[in-house]
């Protein structure tokens, strides 16, 4: 049965929950990121592993600009390995079992941290083992979404893993200011060990979700694949078979498998220039790229030592709000990437983002705050209001345009390249950052200003506008001559008179209508060989 309709069409509860439960991918990340923060200002653990004048005094306690750097950035370089090895591993063992063994990676190195008693770099290498979970899940995760989720519904589904990452770091944020006020290393250590409760319910919670159809058609395993898309549709099992939508949707995606099996994909075909593969895969690195240099993570992974800086007596509870700010804006941003497309809010979430650091920056460029309490709530505000923007904009959309971006053939591959290079710039911010702070202090923000305007840019001239399309069918858009970045909006598929038309022939097959001429067309160029001169129109 089906749980609920959009646009007509059936959307089954395993959606939801495919969805949901996937996504503690991105919550353990989330929890991963926020923790760190209020650690490291943590008593005992500054006893531990920072270098202290005073033997015994946490307040004469402090960390070297490179240490600091090192227990929060390898957390990024692991996670940059581990987005590299996710695509192999999400191919051979499919997206589900790949899911499992990297929750278990990602286990061994919370006990890693969890077993230090006076090695930083014991906990340091333990960041590194969960970052190789992490980045592994990361280009997972969507993947496995955009590819199991209905076209309908794919941005909001596949946005519940940007939201869960919020969620994460809200958590973490919480726990945290419960378990500084207990004595010795149960402070931090109660931190990092709840952090084994999350990958149990993503590992073994996942095995009970359907595999990914593309994934198994890819495999010859049709019946497989028929029974997943009847179950994420509310289908009932027994009408899988003979179900038209169902049929349709598989012949869909065995038409451009097998097209795309023709020439077997390796790394070297994803900077291939034909049907736009190095287009697309350098699109998804920047786009990632520019996600972190939003300046988001300035705020998660230093937020605690930022609002110390500006006068904040409890940063911890300053880095609650923030957090509060993040997760509940992540949910209007569902909205907005499903009813206002991809690029649109990405460009204004640029110029919205850039206004408020400019502000934030500003502030605190012409007065101390520690001595100006005005100044210093100006800049608190100014930061709300940026993660606001943030959170409705680049943090959920470049995650859904990762999952819809690329082929089948290659859309493992590209995902974790584009993953890594978020990865990379992760641990480049997360490690510079107390470098370059100390040095310009808070013009840090002028430099993440101007980024986010770039960024802006960027998605106005070289993105293309996915939203409503099947994951076949983007892929047909972006081979198209005729179609540009900016007139992506209104393009259809060839046979189809409007974007608003391609839904309303879905929804007429959903209901067993009879289509109008030429809304099969969608597969043909795969059938044939090759894309025709014109697949579709750009209005």
């Amino acid at each position: 049965m089906a749980l609920f309709y959009v646009n007509g069409l059936p959307i089954g509860w395993i959606s939801i929950m495919l969805a949901v439960l996937a996504s503690m991918g991105g919550f353990i990340f989330g929890y991963d990121t926020g923790q760190i923060s209020d650690i490291l200002l943590m008593p005992d653990f500054l006893l531990r592993f920072a270098t202290c004048q005073t033997p015994g005094d946490a307040g004469s306690c402090s960390f070297s600009t490179v240490r600091e750097g090192l227990i929060v950035s390898l957390l990024s370089i692991g996670t940059l390995v581990g987005a590299l090895i996710g695509a192999p591993t999400a191919d051979l063992l499919g997206r589900r079992y790949a899911m499992t063994v990297e929750c278990v990676v990602f286990m061994v190195g919370v006990i890693i941290q969890i077993t230090s008693f006076h090695s930083w770099v014991q906990f340091a290498i333990g960041r590194l083992v969960s970052g190789l979970g992490v980045g592994s899940l990361s280009a997972a995760v969507p993947m496995y979404q955009a590819e199991t989720a209905p076209p309908q519904i794919r941005g909001t589904l596949t946005a519940t893993y940007q939201l869960f990452i919020t969620f994460g770091i809200l958590v973490a944020y919480c726990i945290s200011i419960g378990a500084r006020s207990i004595d010795g290393s149960g402070s931090w250590r109660t931190v990092v060990g709840i952090g084994l409760l999350w990958p149990l319910i993503l590992g073994i919670g996942i095995l009970f979700m359907p595999e990914s159809p593309r994934w198994l058609t890819a495999h010859g395993r049709f019946p497989e694949a028929r029974r997943a898309i009847a179950a994420t549709r509310g289908i009932p099992e027994s009408e899988a078979d003979d179900h038209f939508f169902v049929h349709r949707e598989l012949e869909e995606m065995k038409s451009a498998i097998e097209f795309e099996s023709k020439v077997k994909a390796g790394w070297l075909d994803c900077f291939k220039p034909q049907r736009m593969q190095l287009y697309r895969t350098l699109l998804g690195m920047t786009l990632q790229m520019f996600q972190q240099l939003t300046g988001a993570n300035y705020f998660f992974y230093y937020g605690a030592t930022v609002f110390t800086a500006v006068g904040i007596q409890d940063s911890f509870v300053t880095q609650i709000i923030l957090g509060a700010v993040n997760f509940g804006c992540t949910f209007g941003g569902m909205y907005v990437m499903e009813r206002f497309g991809r690029r649109f809010p990405l460009i204004i979430g640029g110029v919205w983002q850039s206004i408020w650091l400019f502000v934030f920056a500003a502030a605190g460029t012409a007065k101390d705050p520690r001595e100006n309490k005005g100044i210093g709530e100006l800049m608190i505000v100014s930061a709300c209001l940026f993660i606001l923007g943030y959170a409705m904009t680049w943090a959920p959309g470049v995650w859904i345009l990762i999952g819809e971006t690329f082929p089948t053939r290659t859309r493992a591959r590209q995902a974790s390249l584009s993953t890594a290079s978020n990865w990379l710039w992760n641990f480049l911010l997360a490690f510079f950052t107390p470098f370059i702070t100390r040095a310009i202090d808070y013009r840090y923000g002028f430099v993440f200003a101007a980024c986010n305007l770039t960024g802006a840019v960027i998605v106005y001239f070289f993105l293309y506008e996915s939203s409503d399309l099947s994951l076949e069918s983007v892929d047909m858009m972006y081979c198209d001559p005729t179609c540009k970045p900016w007139t992506s909006r209104t393009w259809a598929p060839a046979g189809f008179s409007s974007r608003q038309d391609l839904v309303e022939q879905a929804r007429a097959a959903e209901m067993h209508k009879p289509l109008e001429a030429g809304a099969g067309e969608e597969t043909r160029y795969e059938k044939a060989g090759g894309p025709p001169e014109a697949a579709g129109k750009a209005a």
